[in-house]
């Protein structure tokens, strides 16, 4: 017999004291809301209304189990409320940056999987202002943001900065020096990504290259890196890309007095300080960070500035 199901006809039954709009409430015939009744009687052994062709009364057995009943149909909906919370829990949600490296997203997913092996993580690629919307919306768990960004609401865990570099054509004439000056690459095009994957991270990119003597001739949007390498092997632009191979035709060259950093670190919505798997995320997703990336630690911040754009 599925209990539930006929307790849940009962108290409509015994709410309404009307098989008709018991019915109705249901959503059922009303010969098949009777067989329900007639069922339940029969199983507890006892009848639990009155019939006659006027009305219908709860009997004194009714009365009892109506308390009852009320009480096991309340704790059912609150089983099935935390049934769906665990389920929600089941997987991870973090947005990281669409050009993340492989080896760091391999290293994350399994350096977690080691922590929380009940646990995965949903890793989900995107523009950083995507990313603020879906953490203020709550359909992100956690985030690995590029800064600045507009971080109103959110929690970060610890800034993380990365040196860039510049990657050019092999046999150039800047590529000759071990090390650049940003100014050494003056009359150069700069190839970038797109403006759309962080607005305020490359709005920061440009003003540093200008207070370090380097304004590019033109500025062009990359959709993937294999077409920065594209542009950077024709000699058409240079690239500022943190340290790592470089492709055959090209070289990286370090920039003197490290006068661009890509800041970098973990969000989540304000609140209570993070705890169980969520800590852990940023803990392992900050560890990671610092190994496979080699970032170290930046106290110095980038934040939004209505004025001038941004402040280092």
């Amino acid at each position: 017999m599925n209990l539930v199901g006929h307790l849940e006809c009962f108290v409509a039954v015994a709410e309404e004291l009307h098989f008709g709009r018991a019915a109705e409430r249901l959503g059922m015939a009303q010969p098949p809301l009777s067989q329900r009744i007639q069922r339940l009687e029969k199983e507890l052994g006892t009848r639990l209304f009155d019939r006659s062709s006027r009305r219908v009364t709860l009997t004194a057995s009714g009365r009892l189990l109506l308390e009852e009943a009320r009480d096991l149909l309340d704790r059912v909906e609150r089983i099935h409320a935390v049934a769906e919370r665990a389920a929600e829990r089941d997987v991870l949600r973090v947005g990281v940056p669409e050009d993340l490296d492989g080896a760091v997203i391999a290293a994350l997913l399994g350096t977690f999987r080691d922590v929380r092996p009940e646990l995965p993580l949903d890793l989900r690629p995107a523009p950083t202002e995507e990313h603020l919307r879906a953490l203020a919306a709550g359909t992100l768990d956690a985030g690995v943001l590029r800064h600045p960004c507009d971080t109103a609401g959110l929690m970060l865990g610890p800034m993380l900065g990365q040196p860039l570099g510049v990657l050019l054509p092999d046999g150039s004439a800047p590529a000759a020096a071990p090390e650049l000056r940003l100014a050494d690459l003056a009359g150069h095009d700069l190839v970038v990504p797109r403006r759309e994957t962080s607005p305020a991270a490359l709005e920061d990119l440009l003003a540093s290259c200008a207070r370090h003597g380097f304004v590019p001739g033109a500025v062009h949007e990359s959709p993937h890196p294999q077409f920065t390498l594209g542009l950077v092997l024709a000699g058409t632009a240079v690239a500022l890309v943190p340290p790592g191979p470089a492709a055959p035709g090209t070289v990286w060259r370090p920039l003197l007095g490290t006068p661009l950093l890509q800041r970098t670190s973990c969000a989540w919505r304000s609140g209570a300080p993070p705890e169980g798997p969520l800590a852990d995320l940023i803990e392992v997703t900050t560890r990671v960070l610092r190994t496979e990336a080699a970032m170290t630690p930046v106290t110095q911040r980038v934040v939004l500035r209505p004025s001038s754009g941004f402040l280092a």
